[in-house]
């Protein structure tokens, strides 16, 4: 078993899309930690914007420093641990602040929140924005939507094309900053080289097709111009809601890249 640690590429962007005139979302990235986040808010009076901007403000933060606190060895359920605490002090924090300030009363905000570390990647998520990862060609949803019509979907009450073309998408089951106590799901993934991880909220995900994020997602394209790519497909098909997009790149492992690079320079 190597020791190898992975190279990553990171990149971020929010759009407010074509109809609604503020963004919601909110989205952070910390290469250094190998640190990506997402969040889709909620509530009226720009509350939204403010719990989602708490949320990858604050979890950035804390969890950056926890990770460099912690060092490159750390143990799985240690992360998870972390990832959960960050979570929950972000949670208070948002509660926090609605009950201090009464236009934000009823604010929350969904999460992705993912940490690479080696070839692993620890993944946690709350509602309805979600994490899909494309390998050789194949775009899988990695996470499930904490949402009502998943719940109908998984209770084989409704078939995942009617949940496609209801009217009650927008139900989420979990949220952050919305109860005392919030439930994070966090799974851990290997990360296999080349894979491509793509994080977004349901302004991406409701307005574009499966096939069509397969498509952009394989484009050989640097990580921007895919993003670019993304978010503009979502406004061509109407763009009604925010669109945000995290992009995380797998290279080589490490030491594959420095014998690949001796080899190089005695060439």
């Amino acid at each position: 078993m190597t020791s190898a640690t992975m190279g990553y590429e990171f990149f971020a962007r929010t759009d407010p899309g074509r109809v609604r005139a503020n963004n919601e979302d909110a989205v952070a990235i910390d290469p250094q930690a190998q640190l990506a986040l997402l969040a889709d808010g909620m509530g009226g009076y720009n509350a939204g914007e403010v719990a989602s901007g708490m949320a990858t403000t604050f979890i950035r933060t804390e969890l950056a420093r926890w990770l460099g606190e912690a060092g490159a060895h750390l143990k799985a359920f240690d992360l998870r641990r972390a990832i959960e605490i960050c979570v929950g002090n972000a949670n208070q924090a948002i509660l926090g602040a609605a009950e201090a300030n009464p236009q934000y009363a009823g604010m929350g905000t969904t999460l992705v929140v993912g940490v690479f570390q080696g070839r692993r990647l620890v993944l946690g998520h709350i509602g309805d924005s979600r994490c899909y990862r494309l390998r050789a060609g194949l775009l899988e949803q990695i996470t499930r939507d904490h949402s009502w019509l998943q719940e109908q979907v998984d209770a084989g009450l409704i078939t995942a094309q009617q949940a496609a073309l209801s009217s009650s998408r927008n139900l989420v089951t979990r949220a952050l900053g919305v109860e005392d106590d919030v439930l994070i799901e966090v799974n851990e993934f290997k990360v296999e080289p080349q894979d491509l991880y793509l994080m977004c909220s349901d302004g991406l995900s409701e307005m574009v097709s499966h096939e069509e994020l397969t498509t952009l997602a394989s484009a050989a394209l640097p990580l921007e111009d895919k993003a670019r790519r993304l978010i503009d497909a979502a406004n061509a098909n109407g763009g009604r809601d925010n669109i945000s997009v995290v992009l995380v790149q797998a290279g080589a492992p490490e030491s594959k890249r420095s014998f690949m690079s001796r080899l190089m320079r005695t060439a």
